[in-house]
């Protein structure tokens, strides 16, 4: 169902010029998608080369490492939390979440440093050394992490915070490559010149990527503005923190959001068998960098088109019908079959392959529609929430949907694992220790069933999930009609209290 305002309700609208003006800039578009690409590029060479580093060249203990990201992510867990109240309750005269593009920036830049440092110490200092860098940067990027926030108060108008959006998920297409310099400059550096170390090499780049990332974050500051009014010190203090939490899980779209989420998560475990897959059942790791090559293409194209999509029938109902398309498409490649020309892969490879990218990408349609739809869908929750109950606890909310996430993400490694144990499959290695693929056919149909099944039951259930979501017809274009009227009357109500009196 498309989500048009009726003439009455485009007339009061008309009323509160407020919802309707165009409010960003180039320069605040372009402020957005720096810290963002920032963000996205420290994240990925961290997540990617922090083990690596500080168990290869920090010479710490596999288990002593172990320990320290268990003790972590119970600390992390802790701190969200207290993160979450302490960003939602903040109130300055640069905004709510503007300082935190700020104040966290020297904890995470020193800690992240820290990471990428081997410094000559006893294993008990190593230890320690990890622990205090770790735990550093892990307490500044929870403050730091405000600015995702940004995207719901950036603008009061639903259209261009859509927009943006898009603008943002298109540009991280092209936002994550600079961590996969890093394995080649490790390579070739060193044998250019002996003035180089592997390990310096790694320090460096993680220097570079810390100058970048809060240097757009500093850019951030001072180009981006808060334009949703939020309520006041005194109203905030008025409601409880139990209060708040209680409104977060009567939520009915947060929850359905949340839902969608963990179900999606399973589509990690088809990913996980991703390289088993190709080994496995085509004969080759290769076979996946080719098809890698093809199904990322349509993304430039399904990124614009799921903004059109959202805006002419909703996110809603885009993000149900991307989702079911998605179980058909991957169950419609599993009764096909990854071999439909013969009996093995092997005895028409050319086209069997041909088959299996092809069958791939139309599986991979949805995926950035679907990104594109996520941020919309949670906007209108956050939207939601200040319409029923007067306030946005954005932090908080986060604070609890990264708790499923981090459910979710125990739970799909888990599963990840035992999968295998279901189907039997056993790593087959030649004499000198190289992988050889499986030849048994009944290991081989259970690696394309984990390949296609749980990711098409992923789809499907996030779909299904939306079914849920009750911000839709009568109900948005009565919550827009609402919104507009409060804030409006709020920033009247603001600029009343600002003005000097005689």
């Amino acid at each position: 169902m498309n989500d048009q305002l009726t003439q009455e309700e485009l007339a009061e609208l008309d009323k509160l010029a407020y919802t309707h003006k165009r409010y960003l800039s180039p320069k605040e578009i372009a402020a957005y998608v720096l810290v963002n690409f920032g963000q996205k590029n420290l994240s990925q060479f961290v997540n990617n080369y922090k083990e690596f580093f500080m168990i290869q060249f920090l010479r710490i203990n596999t288990t002593a490492y172990a320990n320290i990201n268990l003790f972590a992510s119970a600390y992390d867990a802790i701190d969200d939390t207290i993160s979450g109240l302490i960003i939602d309750r903040t109130r300055t005269r640069w905004g709510r979440i503007r300082p935190f593009f700020i104040l966290p920036l020297p904890l995470w830049v020193i800690g992240g440093a820290m990471m990428f440092m081997a410094p000559d110490l006893n294993s008990t200092q190593k230890t320690v050394w990890a622990l205090v860098a770790i735990m550093i940067y892990g307490l500044g990027m929870s403050y730091f992490g405000a600015w995702n926030l940004m995207i719901y108060n950036v603008t009061p108008n639903t259209d261009e915070r859509d927009e943006l959006i898009t603008i943002t998920k298109f540009f991280e297409l092209f936002g994550v490559w600079l961590p996969s310099l890093t394995p080649i400059l490790v390579t070739l550096l060193p044998k250019i010149s002996p003035k180089f170390t592997m390990s310096g090499v790694y320090t460096g780049f993680a220097f570079f990527m810390l100058i970048i990332s809060a240097g757009f974050a500093v850019f951030g500051f001072f180009n981006l503005r808060e334009r949703v009014p939020l309520m006041s010190r005194e109203e905030m203090k008025e409601t409880s923190v139990l209060a708040s939490i209680k409104n977060i899980f009567t939520n009915r779209p947060l929850f359905a959001i949340i839902f969608a989420d963990f179900f999606n998560s399973f589509k990690a475990v088809g990913g996980s068998s991703e390289q088993i897959f190709w080994l496995n059942n085509t004969g080759s790791l290769i076979n996946g960098t080719i098809c890698g090559l093809f199904t990322g293409l349509p993304n430039y194209i399904m990124i614009p088109l799921g903004a059109k999509l959202v805006k002419r029938f909703g996110a809603r109902l885009t993000a149900i019908c991307a989702g079911l398309f998605g179980f058909f498409a991957y169950m419609t490649v599993f009764f096909i079959g990854y071999h439909p020309f013969g009996q093995t892969f092997n005895d028409n490879m050319i086209l069997n392959l041909i088959w299996v990218i092809f069958g791939l990408t139309i599986c991979g349609l949805p995926n950035k529609i679907l990104n594109v739809c996520g941020p919309i869908l949670s906007a209108e929750a956050l939207d939601y929430m200040e319409w029923k109950h007067g306030l946005r606890n954005e932090a908080l909310v986060t604070t609890v949907q990264g708790y499923f996430t981090k459910l979710a993400t125990s739970v799909t490694s888990w599963l990840s694992g035992m999968v295998l144990t279901w189907i039997n499959y056993v790593p087959l290695t030649d004499s000198l220790g190289n992988a050889i693929p499986q030849t048994n056919p009944t290991i081989l149909n259970g690696i394309w069933a984990v390949f296609c099944i749980l990711p098409a039951l992923a789809r499907g259930l996030y779909g299904l999930s939306f079914i849920y979501y009750n911000i839709h017809g009568e109900l948005k274009q009565q919550m827009i009609v609402d919104l507009a009227d409060r804030r409006a009357q709020r920033l009247q109500e603001q600029n009343a209290k600002s003005q000097p009196t005689e």
